[in-house]
């Protein structure tokens, strides 16, 4: 079990991308109080989760409904996350102005921190490792992404403005990557299929 929350929890927290996601969040905050950043960040760890959990629960009831299979997924879910990888190398630029009240549930909590790459390899890894180790994985991550964005103004000034973009840019390379393994699986398992 402890192998399976491992094995799931590293490609979760490269989709997560908590450090990548601070920029953005140190922006979209900037001006509110420490009370306000604390609302937000609550808001933004229930939105993420229950929208993960869901996701990964109902996913394949809605899969057999629509007639979709796993290796389609991983298929369209690799591209998508290749893209969003590419964007995010290219043009890593993603603040805009959102009402306070709002900011936690969008951008942050959704698409932010739990956004496709996250719904895609989580339901991935649920049929490779189990829901337990899962659901583990995504709500560990989730919970990093908090405790990064509780301490958003320290590790901004550790990391200063080059290192977190570095370390994104980093990021979005290893979310490409595991969007390469993703589309090569799907085509193995629907070839496999045939």
């Amino acid at each position: 079990m402890i192998k399976n929350i491992l094995l799931s929890f590293i490609p979760l927290f490269v989709a997560v991308d908590a450090f990548g996601v601070l920029p953005i969040f140190v922006s979209l905050t900037e001006g509110l109080s420490a009370k306000e950043k604390n609302r937000v960040v609550i808001q933004s760890i229930w939105t993420a989760s229950v929208v993960a959990v869901v996701f990964v629960l109902l996913g394949r009831l809605i899969f057999r409904f629509l007639g979709i299979t796993i290796a389609d997924f991983m298929i369209a879910g690799g591209a998508i996350l290749f893209c969003i990888s590419i964007t995010d190398i290219i043009n890593p630029t993603k603040t805009r102005r959102i009402p306070a009240e709002n900011l936690g549930s969008v951008p942050l909590g959704i698409p932010l921190i739990v956004g496709p790459a996250v719904l895609t390899t989580s339901l991935v890894l649920e049929s490779q490792y189990g829901l337990p180790a899962t659901i583990i994985s995504i709500l560990l991550n989730i919970l990093i992404a908090s405790a990064v964005f509780r301490q958003s103004q320290l590790l901004i000034t550790f990391l200063g403005d080059a290192g977190s973009k570095a370390l994104s840019k980093v990021m979005s390379l290893l979310l490409g990557a595991i969007a390469v393994m993703l589309i090569r699986h799907g085509i193995q398992q629907f070839l496999n299929l045939k």
